[in-house]
């Protein structure tokens, strides 16, 4: 059976994104094949949205490696633009495995998502071990003097952890780094990866390892773990325009509701069907 597509992007992180999808099963191997940029569509995420008998359609996304992961920001906002083309309304609900999410039109193409509570505790990102996640213990390199030392955990309904960096690394060093901690035993479910520089108390520049999927061109709950790390160290306020390869986004941790909002651009690229 044919399955048609939509091709978009935020900020250059692009997804192939079926709907309709209730009996939408695709193995590792079809997804793998799918996303390659050499004889398949290309893609760094899959996204499936269905009806799963409950009240908001249910969402669920796949990295290029085929593995099916809890959580995509930028994704989300895709889903929450076609959700609003579809009802004609300012707002539309929806639902992952991990929690509930809320997209509001932002204006020209532009979408704000709810994406909830950030879970700060070791067990919630999760990590193998107890302890505090604002420095948790973790360095790369020489031990009296390591390159990257002492990250934040943030979970954003995925793991991340965020190194907080003098200046941006260039890609042979996200590359590098990001990978060899993407799956350092300190992380029973492999992690994001995320190189934080601090501008001002309002900017941040973030390039990203993604768990599953390499170096991409933005990552938007990476862009919300860099907020909410960086602000429970004092770096930043509670709210910043993060800066990632693709563009901007714009993150807020709302102080009344601990509730992270994450707005950027929406792009259409094409519609297709799966080979």
């Amino acid at each position: 059976m044919s399955r048609g597509f939509l091709k978009m992007n935020g900020l250059g992180n692009d997804f192939v994104v079926v709907q309709g999808a209730d009996d939408f099963k695709p193995t590792p191997e079809q997804v793998r094949a799918w996303a390659s940029r050499e004889g398949g569509v290309g893609f760094d995420q899959l996204i499936a949205i269905s009806n799963d008998g409950q009240a908001s359609p249910l969402v669920r996304f796949w990295n290029n490696d085929g593995e099916q992961v809890g959580a995509c920001g930028n994704g989300s906002r895709a889903v929450g633009w076609l959700l609003m083309q579809a009802t004609g309304k300012a707002q539309a609900a929806f639902h992952t495995a991990e929690r509930p999410l809320l997209a509001t039109n932002a204006g020209d193409n532009r979408v704000s998502v709810d994406m909830g509570e950030p879970r700060l505790r070791w067990d919630e990102i999760p990590l193998a071990e107890d302890m505090d996640t604002r420095n948790i213990e973790l360095q790369i390199g020489p031990i009296d003097n390591p390159r990257l030392h002492t990250p934040g955990a943030v979970s954003m309904g995925n793991p991340h952890v965020v190194f907080f960096v003098g200046e941006t690394p260039d890609d042979a060093a996200v590359t590098g780094d990001g990978s060899l901690i993407e799956h350092h035993p300190l992380f029973p479910q492999a992690v994001n990866v995320g190189f934080a520089h601090i501008l001002s108390n309002n900017k941040i520049r973030l390039r990203v390892w993604e768990r599953g999927a390499g170096l991409t061109k933005a990552c938007g709950t990476g862009a919300c773990a860099a907020l909410v790390a960086a602000h429970r160290r004092g770096l930043t306020g509670r709210s910043a325009t993060v800066v990632v390869d693709g563009g901007e986004l714009l993150i807020e941790w709302r102080e009344d509701d601990n509730h992270v909002i994450m707005t950027g651009p929406v792009a259409v690229e094409f519609a297709g069907t799966l080979p």
